[in-house]
Parts: C-alpha cells; structure tokens; sequence
C-alpha cells in the first residue's frame, strides 16, 4: 500500500487532503518525517499523523527450525503433529512456511507472517538455491554427476528439472544443491539414476543456513542479517 491511500483512509479524509498533510509534512514513518505519498507501508509499519499514531505496526516474525523427520510441513494437521506444533510463541498462529520439507525430511524450515519477505524464498523466478545431504540404498555412481547437471524430464508435469550440483562425499551420501523444488524432487531424481533416497537432510535455503547450535525440534528468531540476506538470494 502507499502512504497517500492509508492517509487518505483515515477518518474517510479523502486523497487531497492527505497530499496536503503529507507535503506539509505533518506524517512520520517509522518515526521518520516521510513527504512521498508514494512510500510503500504495509502492516509492519508505524505511521503518525500530527504526532498521532494511526496504524501500530504488527509484529514480525522470521524464524528458523530445525525439523525432524516424521513432522510435517504444516500449521495444521488433525493427524499429525506440525512445525508450528514446535512453537511456542504468542504470534504463532500468524505464521507460515517459506519452503516445505516432505514429513520424512529433515531440517532447516524457514517460518515469517511477512508475505513479501517469503515470496522471494519461494517464487520460482528466484531460483533460489536449497542444499542437501542425501544417503542413498546404493553407492552413487560418479556419472551421475552429470546426469544432474543435465536435468530430468518428468513427462508428468511435462517439465525439465533445472540443473542440479551434485557432490559426492561418500560411497552412499552426496550434497545436493536446487535451485527449484518439485514434488519430490529428490528421490525421482536419484530414482532416475538407479537408486533410492534413504535420509535426505536440508542444510541452507539461499544464504541462510541451519546453524549446528539448533537440535532437531528447536527454533529460534532468524538474525537481522539473516532475514535481510533474503533480499540477495
């Protein structure tokens, strides 16, 4: 929304008469003189007119989990318990989830109420990169490398997977990097290969990685900068 619209909304005030307020500079943002009727606000900001407040900024929130298998990627679930079952915060129920895990998929999860910041997670314009460890059933053969970094059809959806980095770290384990995330991705690749997913384990989703100090079922506040390293994913 831009400043002029809510001015204007306040008290039905009208577009004119809020121009008029905000080039007389009679409005702050955030606590800051603003005379662009132009600047962008949202639910976060504050804003004040004539040194009085008309519309109290809501809280934000950008979190970090570590999910264990076995959770699913959810607020709610009749069945099964979720991510935000994790939670204990007031504001939990404002919360949802930039980047899914399958529920046999371990962890980082990133969790906001801010829909701007998690849709430059998820849209796949992005291209957001998101980092794997993978075990497999089988030794993994190096062609497969390749093979990765070529992408795969699935007629299914009629699609070619992005390139993928695969990095062999053992005879059965791999780090995998996407820059994508299709349903089930990982195991349909790996199955294309001749093998089978048996741990798979997400490490970082663009800058932001799963700090070793976070135990599976833990969260914590995201960092500012972590929450503004999004803005350069």
């Amino acid at each position: 929304m831009k400043l002029d619209r809510l001015i204007a909304g306040h008290h039905a005030m009208g577009r004119q008469a809020a121009h008029r307020a905000i080039a007389g500079r009679r409005v702050r943002v955030n606590g800051t003189c603003v005379t662009d009727g132009h600047h962008p606000v949202d639910r976060f900001t504050q804003v004040e007119l004539d040194e009085v407040v008309i519309q109290r900024p809501e809280r934000a929130l950008y979190l970090m989990m570590h999910k264990p298998a076995g959770i699913l990627s959810a607020t709610k679930d009749d069945l099964h318990p979720t991510v935000l079952d994790l939670i204990d915060d007031p504001d939990k129920h404002t919360l949802h989830i930039a980047g899914r895990l399958d529920r046999g998929t371990s962890g980082l999860v990133l969790l906001t109420n801010d829909g701007r910041w998690s849709k430059r997670i998820m849209a796949a314009e992005e291209k957001v990169p998101k980092v794997y460890l993978v075990e497999t059933q089988e030794a993994i053969a190096p062609e497969a490398v390749e093979t990765f970094a070529h992408g795969f059809y699935f007629h299914t959806e009629n699609i070619t997977t992005l390139p993928a980095e695969l990095v062999i770290l053992g005879e059965r384990s791999a780090r995998l990097t996407l820059h994508e995330g299709r349903y089930h991705q990982v195991k349909r690749m790996f199955h294309r290969v001749g093998n089978r997913v048996r741990s798979l384990h997400r490490e970082s989703i663009g800058a932001i990685t799963l700090t070793a100090d976070l135990p599976p079922g833990a969260w914590r506040a995201l960092t500012d900068a972590e929450t503004l390293a999004v803005s350069g994913c």
